[in-house]
């Protein structure tokens, strides 16, 4: 027997209510973590009843690594897909990073799902975790093809280790959610530009910086008056 196909109305209205609720999965889990989630959270929130919230999704764990994804394609939307704009090398780094402290910046009141799910599940092995490593993964694999892009570039030293400079990288957004966040620092932002600035003056080959940028004028500015 033929399947009865659904009707285009419906199935669009069932992906609007999926949306509404991932939204509002997305604002609970910023505040409250990936643990803080739940149906019976989500459907006090959204207005709906337990069994219309789980029709959309099944299971917690399901629903938990609906967000994860969720939160990787807005954090792709706001991060990585405006680089491309850039030419490749330091340009398309530069402005990976600049967007990526920008996200921080207004995660500040909320949370970054990447950092605080790590904390939650660095040692909880199941398919929440392993739906955060792989996001998590394939940021920073795209964040190391731009390093390796700025090698091939002439912009970066050729013996420059892209897996040691995406640590490093990464360690300065560490320490800004950290900072920012949780110290409520209120210089951390402009902190974490500078540090980045650093760090690229350490891999770029000689003359490529010189470029004045706000960044680098800041930095040269905060050496003259430590000395």
């Amino acid at each position: 027997m033929a399947e009865t196909p659904i009707p285009a109305r419906t199935l669009h209205k069932g992906q609007q209510t999926r949306a509404t609720i991932l939204d509002a999965a997305l604002t609970l889990a910023a505040h409250m973590g990936l643990e803080g989630l739940s149906i019976g959270a989500l459907a006090e929130v959204t207005g709906m009843s337990k069994s219309g919230v789980f029709a959309h999704f099944g299971s917690r764990d399901e629903l938990q690594i609906a967000v994860v994804r969720e939160y990787h394609h807005k954090f792709e939307e706001e991060v990585f897909y405006p680089a491309l704009r850039e030419a490749r090398g330091l340009p398309r780094l530069r402005a990976l990073f600049e967007n990526w402290v920008r996200r921080v910046a207004v995660e500040i009141d909320s949370g970054c799902i990447y950092i605080s799910g790590a904390v939650e599940f660095d040692d909880r092995p199941g398919p929440v975790r392993d739906a955060l490593v792989t996001m998590v993964q394939t940021w920073q694999d795209a964040l190391e093809r731009a390093i390796r892009m700025g090698v091939e570039a002439g912009h970066l030293k050729p013996d420059t280790d892209p897996a040691q400079m995406l640590f490093e990288v990464h360690g300065l957004i560490l320490a800004l959610h950290h900072d920012a966040r949780f110290m409520r620092h209120p210089g951390a932002v402009e902190r974490a530009r500078i540090a980045f600035l650093r760090v690229l003056e350490n891999y770029a080959v000689p003359g490529v910086l010189e470029d004045k940028s706000p960044a680098r004028k800041r930095a040269a500015s905060a050496r003259a008056v430590r000395s």
